[in-house]
């Protein structure tokens, strides 16, 4: 007679985990957060995992479970961080250390589980993610490209605190630990396992569940830092490391601006020897940096460069781009030819010349190098980047992009001639800074297709893309164009048609401004250093410089501040002295650096700045009252990605809004 199988454990009900035990009494434990293309670990998510934890004691001290498996069920990832929104939402922050408690706590039995608890980690690891999967046994993780893992929160004017400041101390040491804390900056899966945070890498997602079982009935469990990693941790060792952070944070953000970084650092200067006390410490600071108008508004800035995606097509409609055409490899052209080979897609980039590509292509391979280091990814991507003199890209182009001077007739002429080879279905974009769409697009035979995208210099580092709308075009036009910024990793602003567009009109006042003060006699070292004390993250002065002097001079003729003749920057362009591209401009440049004298005596730089930057704010109200961007929302994340403006103040409306400018 056949033996009856033992019934199936009685588990809590769950929204956002799904459990089930397999004939070997290994339990699969999955997140899958409904009706969200990522998992965040909401209040309700981390209750029901309190449910599911106190059933898995029971289960294990029954022999019913030897041990678990966490992974996720989504695509994008394994888990993005806690559910920020819930933030925004508190009525009232006095419930919070409670709340955090409780999640220390749960995340305190979870290690303490008599049988094995394994991450088996895709994609996404971050923040309170990373704290979970920190705080089970052992971690494995895909090595490939898509996995990222990293402590974002000091972004957000926060640091960790569900215990990962001491756990990733703990596994990866003081060094290692406090610096991806500081930074924010995401691991690639070798990294972090180079730094301990993982334990064991496996090449694709489908080897996940194999190498978790096998951890499982092998009963892994991670070792933490050895002492060779760890010793910084100690008195005097620790003063010295606190000592040199404080320094390179420093050099980065200001404590007024941004406390975050300082008070983790304080917190690892208490209790950096003992990581559980650094973890007990979390909750008293934490607190009031999560309440502070630093976080508030960088919080603000985060739900918003998010709600740019909602501007692309989405779903069955959302598009595929393999290839991509740039006319013009001057600095501009070349560099939006090097970010799309960098992101995958096959770029043909044309100029009168192989003489006037080269220097483009050299570029090219120096970010390559930078950003993707291993030699095979490198040979790829300058695989991907192929120079095209005749133009015959064209033709099999998913994107045509045209990145030549401001000059409007040799812009319609190359649009006039693309337009006969496109195919119907391609983008056709102009990267044009000041000129209006409309202008150019009066001599195509279908005014409809060509818009707008214009990529801000240096392209590799900075977010936007404003995705110009001329009266021609219809939303489909430009959702598209949002839709290829997105796909390239950009942030796309939808910007109506209009001289200056959204950023180049805001910032020309600002920046005239601040150089008619150099014209009256002011010096230039004082007026960056005041805009740098406000917030901004370069003076002006210093900006015009690294834009070109002739580039901003021709701008600001396009929007209507024409330079005087017989002024210091009319003369400086006579004498072809650029700017950082020349190695002169107001300032003199060596190693691609500004060479600055010291800077004069003032009472009250912050309030000097912010006289600096009102002709900013008072632009960009213009822009939102004339409709140039739908609404103020979009204005102030358009300039905080395009001009840098404080994001701890949350744009230039919500700075005004708040009393701050």
């Amino acid at each position: 007679m056949a033996k009856a199988l033992a019934p199936k454990p009685k588990m809590p009900k769950t929204k956002y985990w799904q459990f089930e035990i397999d004939v070997e009494k290994i339990g699969w434990l999955t997140i899958n957060v409904p009706k969200s293309s990522v998992n965040v670990l909401s209040s309700q998510a981390i209750t029901e995992l309190m449910d599911l934890v106190a059933r898995f004691e029971d289960l294990i001290a029954s022999d019913e479970l030897i041990g678990i498996v966490l992974s996720s069920g989504k695509e994008s990832g394994f888990i993005a961080g806690a559910d920020v929104s819930e933030f925004d939402s508190m009525a009232d922050y006095s419930s919070l250390p409670e709340a955090l408690k409780k999640v220390h706590n749960l995340f305190m039995r979870i290690e303490k589980l008599k049988a094995p608890f394994v991450s088996a980690i895709h994609g996404f690891c971050l923040g309170g993610g990373l704290e979970l999967a920190l705080a089970t046994h052992y971690r494995i993780a895909v090595n490939d490209n898509r996995t990222r893992i990293g402590f974002p929160e000091v972004k957000l004017g926060i640091f960790p605190g569900w215990g990962g400041t001491g756990r990733s101390i703990r596994q990866a040491g003081p060094v290692s630990a406090m610096s991806i804390m500081l930074s924010g900056k995401y691991l690639r899966a070798g990294a972090a396992r180079g730094m301990n945070l993982v334990d064991k890498l496996v090449e694709k997602r489908d080897q996940l569940r194999w190498e978790a079982r096998k951890a499982v009935l092998q009963k892994r469990k991670s070792k933490p830092a050895g002492f060779m990693k760890s010793f910084m941790a100690n008195s005097p060792f620790r003063s010295l490391l606190v000592k040199k952070m404080r320094q390179q944070v420093g050099k980065k953000v200001n404590k007024n601006h941004y406390p975050a970084p300082y008070s983790l650092i304080d917190l690892f200067e208490e209790h950096g020897d003992d990581w559980r006390a650094m973890i007990r410490g979390e909750i008293d600071r934490f607190v009031p940096l999560l309440m502070s108008e630093t976080s508030t508004n960088l919080r603000r800035v985060f739900f918003l460069s998010e709600g740019l995606k909602k501007q692309a097509l989405s779903g069955k409609d959302k598009p595929k781009f393999m290839r991509v055409h740039v006319i013009g490899a001057g600095v501009m052209g070349g560099d939006i030819a090097a970010w799309c080979a960098f992101r995958g897609m096959a770029v043909t980039l044309q100029d009168l010349d192989m003489a006037r590509i080269e220097p483009a292509l050299k570029r090219a391979k120096k970010l390559f190098q930078k950003r993707l280091k291993k030699p095979h990814l490198v040979a790829a991507a300058i695989n991907r980047l192929e120079a095209d003199v005749e133009g015959k890209g064209i033709k099999r182009a998913d994107v045509v992009i045209e990145a030549v001077v401001e000059n409007l007739k040799i812009k319609q002429e190359i649009f006039k001639n693309a337009e006969k080879q496109m195919k119907p279905e391609a983008i056709m974009a102009t990267n044009t800074s000041s000129i209006e769409l409309e202008k150019i697009a009066s001599i195509l035979k279908n005014k409809n297709r060509l818009i707008g995208l214009h990529f801000f210099n240096p392209v590799a580092q900075l977010p936007l893309v404003e995705v110009i709308k001329s009266k021609y075009n219809n939303d489909y036009d430009v959702k598209l164009g949002a839709s290829f910024a997105l796909a390239i990793g950009k942030s796309p602003v939808i910007v109506k048609s209009s001289t200056g567009f959204l950023v180049n009109r805001v910032l020309m006042p600002y920046m005239l401004g601040a150089v008619n003060r150099v014209e009256e006699g002011q010096s230039k070292e004082l007026i960056d250093a005041a805009a740098i004390a406000f917030g901004m993250p370069m003076g002006p002065i210093e900006l015009m410089d690294m834009v070109g002097l002739d580039v901003g001079k021709s701008v600001a003729e396009e929007v209507g501040f024409p330079v005087k003749e017989g002024s210091k920057f009319a003369n400086l362009v006579k004498a072809n002295k650029l700017g950082r591209k020349t190695g002169e401009g107001f300032y003199k440049w060596e190693k691609g650096k500004a060479v600055k004298g010291e800077v004069p005596e003032h009472s009250d730089l912050v309030a000097l700045g912010r006289e600096l930057v009102k002709p900013l704010v008072d632009e960009t109200e213009k822009c939102v009252k004339e409709k140039i961007v739908a609404n103020a929302d979009l204005a102030d994340i358009g300039v905080i990605f395009g001009t840098g403006f404080a994001p701890f103040l949350g744009g230039p409306i919500n700075a005004r809004k708040n009393g701050k400018v």
